[in-house]
C-alpha cells in the first residue's frame, strides 16, 4: 500500500516514517512537509571529512553546512528527532571510486561500513519555496508536480584537496515582474542557498539546453517567465564523484531529508541590506543584483556629474540610471575597450584637448585593480602621445601597469567585426564592453566636427564604427561618458564591488568574498592629487583646452579648475 496524498500537510516525523517503511509512491520531496526545512546529504569516510567540511565553507552557496555528524552517528538531534539517516530518505546513490554503481531506498546493507563514515547535512533550495509562495511568487515545478530542474555549469568551485567540481544550479522560471520579490524572499535564507546566483540567459553559465536538465525534470516556463538559477547542493554529488573515494553515499537529486526545523526557525543572513534587481542586457538576457544602498549611492554619483556649470543645455542627454546599468555591466565584464581623444585644436600640435584622457585613465586604473583586461583605442596619429602619457601615469603611480594601446582605421567593410571578434566570429568577441569618453562621432554627411562646426575628419579615425558594429554582437555593451563620467564610473565600480550582495552574485556564491582586496581597489580611486599630476603631464606634452586651459584661468581669484576638484571630492564622499 502506498501513500500519495496530503504530503504537504504532514509533519516531518510522519513523512520520514512513510519513507522509512517504503510507503511513498513519489519521485522527489519538493513541497512535502510544507514549511519545514529539507536537507541534502553526503556521507563520506571519516578520513575525508575534514577536507569536505573545508570544501563546504569555501563554497557555502551550493553547500551551506547545517550539521556534521560524528563517525557512525545515524541521528541528528539538532535537525530532527527519531530520525535515522540510513533509512529516512527516498533514494540514495552509491559511489565507488567515483562511479555511481547503483541506487537504494535504504543503506541497511552498509551498516558496518557506515560506522567509519561521517554524514554532512546541507541546506536545500526546497526550503525557501514557502517563502517564495508567501510573497505570491509561483513555482512552476510545484505547480507541475515535478522535480526541480538541475544543471551542471562551467563555473569551477574553489578546490580543497581532492574535492573539486563545477557548480550545479537549480532553475526556476519566475515571472519577470516578480524577480525582485523572489530575490528578496530568498536572499536572507543563507542556509537554503540564499539569493540566486544568475538571472537570465543560461548560456552565460555554460548551460546549452534548458529542456535537458542534468538532474531532475524539465519544467515548462510560462510566457514572460525568466530563468532564475540558485546554487544547488547537488554540487556535493559532483565533488564526491570527482574525489573517487572507495565508498560514498549521496541522496538522489530531489530526494531530500526532511528536518523538523521550521523555515521560520532557521537562521537568516544578518545583513540588513535589501537586494535590488536590474536588467543589464537584452541580448543575451542578463540581470544583475546589488544592494539598495549601493544603488542609491550610484544614483547620487549620477546626479553629481549631471550638473551643467556652463549652461550648455546638455542635461537632457543624461539617461536616468545609465551609470548604474553601465557599471553593473562593467562589473560582469572581463575585457573592456576604452576610446578617447578629441582633436578640437585642429591648428595646434598636438590637436587634442585634455577632456577625456583623465577620465579614461581613472576608469582604466579601477578596471585594472578589479583584474579586468583593459585596452585603450585612439587615433593612429596620437599613438605616440598616448604612449608617453600612459608611461608617465605608471611612473607617477596613477596606473599600476601600462594599458595596451591600439588604433583602428576601418580600411574595409568588415574591419570593425574583425577588430572586435576573433576572425570576425560574432560568437567570439574580444571585448565585453566598449566605452567612448569625449570622442567625436560621424555626422550624417560622413564628416566629423568640433563644437565650432569645424570639419576635423582628417584628424579622426573612424573608431565610432566599432560602436555601431558592436550593436550586432550578442553580449557586447557600449557606453558613452563625459570626462566627469569617467571619474563616476571608477567610483561606482568600487561601490559595487564592495557591496556584499553584488560580490556574492558576481562569484556565483562559490569561493570566498573578495572584500580582502578592498584596499587595492581603494588605491585605484580617482583623487585630486592624481588629477593634478595627470593635467600637468598633459600640459607637458602640449595638450590644451578643457581642464588644462582652465589651470591658467581664475574666477573670483580662485583657479577655475577647482570645480573639477569639487566634483571629485563630492564623488568620493559617496564611497563607503
Amino acid at each position: 500500500m502506498f501513500f500519495t496524498g496530503g504530503l504537504r500537510s504532514l509533519l516531518p516525523l510522519a513523512v520520514r516514517s512513510l519513507i522509512r517503511f517504503n510507503k511513498l509512491n513519489i519521485s522527489n520531496t519538493s513541497g512535502m512537509a510544507k514549511g519545514y526545512k529539507q536537507a541534502n546529504v553526503v556521507i563520506l569516510h571519516k578520513s575525508l571529512a575534514d577536507d569536505f567540511e573545508k570544501f563546504c565553507h569555501a563554497n557555502d552557496g551550493p553547500l551551506p553546512l547545517l550539521y556534521r555528524s560524528k563517525p557512525g552517528e545515524w541521528k541528528c538531534p539538532s535537525l530532527s528527532s527519531n530520525s535515522d539517516i540510513r533509512t529516512d530518505c527516498l533514494q540514495y546513490r552509491i559511489y565507488e571510486y567515483g562511479a555511481c554503481t547503483g541506487t537504494s531506498t535504504s543503506l541497511k546493507d552498509y551498516f558496518d561500513q557506515l560506522k567509519d563514515m561521517v554524514t554532512f547535512y546541507l541546506g536545500c533550495s526546497f526550503s525557501f519555496e514557502k517563502a517564495a509562495h508567501k510573497v505570491g511568487v509561483p513555482l512552476r515545478n510545484v505547480e507541475q508536480k515535478c522535480n526541480v530542474s538541475m544543471y551542471k555549469t562551467d563555473m569551477p568551485c574553489c578546490r580543497v584537496a581532492s574535492f573539486c567540481c563545477n557548480l550545479v544550479v537549480t532553475m526556476r522560471p519566475i515571472p519577470e515582474d516578480q524577480l525582485e520579490a523572489v530575490v528578496e524572499a530568498s536572499c536572507p535564507l543563507k542556509d537554503s542557498h540564499g539569493a540566486p546566483v544568475h538571472i537570465g540567459n543560461p548560456g552565460l553559465l555554460g548551460i546549452q539546453n534548458l529542456s535537458r536538465p542534468d538532474y531532475g525534470d524539465p519544467v515548462q516556463p510560462h510566457p514572460q517567465d525568466v530563468p532564475v538559477f540558485w546554487a544547488c547542493g547537488v554540487t556535493g554529488v559532483e565533488a564526491v564523484n570527482n574525489c573517487k573515494s572507495p565508498l560514498a553515499f549521496t541522496l538522489s537529486p530531489g530526494c531530500m531529508f526532511i528536518t523538523a526545523l521550521k523555515n521560520e526557525d532557521a537562521p537568516v543572513h544578518n545583513s540588513k541590506e535589501i537586494p535590488t534587481v536590474h536588467c543589464i542586457s537584452q541580448n543575451p538576457l542578463h540581470y544583475s543584483i546589488a544592494s539598495e544602498t549601493a544603488v542609491q549611492k550610484i544614483r547620487e554619483l549620477e546626479s553629481l556629474i549631471g550638473v551643467d556649470p556652463g549652461d550648455r543645455g546638455v542635461k537632457h542627454l543624461c539617461c536616468q540610471d545609465e551609470l548604474l546599468k553601465t557599471c553593473l555591466s562593467l562589473s560582469h565584464a572581463q575585457s573592456v575597450l576604452i576610446t578617447t581623444g578629441f582633436p578640437t585644436h585642429f591648428n595646434h600640435e598636438p590637436p587634442e584637448e585634455n577632456d577625456g584622457p583623465p577620465g579614461a585613465i581613472a576608469m582604466a586604473a579601477m578596471l585594472q585593480s578589479l583584474e579586468k583586461d583593459v585596452v585603450i583605442v585612439t587615433d593612429q596619429r596620437a599613438m605616440g602621445l598616448n604612449k608617453k602619457i600612459i608611461e608617465d601615469c605608471v611612473q607617477q603611480g596613477v596606473l599600476k601597469t601600462p594599458v595596451p594601446l591600439l588604433s583602428y582605421q576601418g580600411d574595409a567593410a568588415e574591419s570593425a567585426l574583425m577588430f572586435l571578434c576573433e576572425n570576425g566570429n560574432l560568437e567570439r568577441p574580444r571585448f565585453d564592453h566598449l566605452i567612448a569618453i569625449e570622442r567625436a562621432g560621424m555626422a550624417a554627411d560622413g564628416n566629423y566636427y568640433n563644437a565650432r562646426k569645424v570639419n576635423i575628419k582628417h584628424l579622426v579615425d573612424p573608431i565610432d564604427e566599432l560602436f555601431l558594429a558592436a550593436h550586432n554582437i550578442p553580449g557586447v555593451t557600449t557606453t558613452g561618458v563625459s570626462n566627469w563620467g569617467g571619474y563616476a564610473v571608477a567610483c561606482a565600480l568600487y561601490i559595487l564591488n564592495t557591496c556584499e550582495i553584488h560580490d556574492r552574485y558576481l562569484r556565483k556564491a562559490i569561493g570566498f568574498p573578495r572584500l580582502s582586496k578592498k584596499a587595492n581597489w581603494a588605491s585605484a580611486l580617482p583623487s585630486i592629487t592624481k588629477e593634478e599630476k595627470l593635467l600637468k603631464t598633459l600640459i607637458q606634452h602640449g595638450v590644451r583646452s578643457g581642464v588644462t586651459a582652465s589651470l591658467e584661468m581664475e574666477v573670483d581669484g580662485l583657479p577655475f579648475y577647482n570645480i573639477h576638484s569639487v566634483i571629485i571630492e563630492k564623488l568620493l564622499e559617496q564611497i563607503p
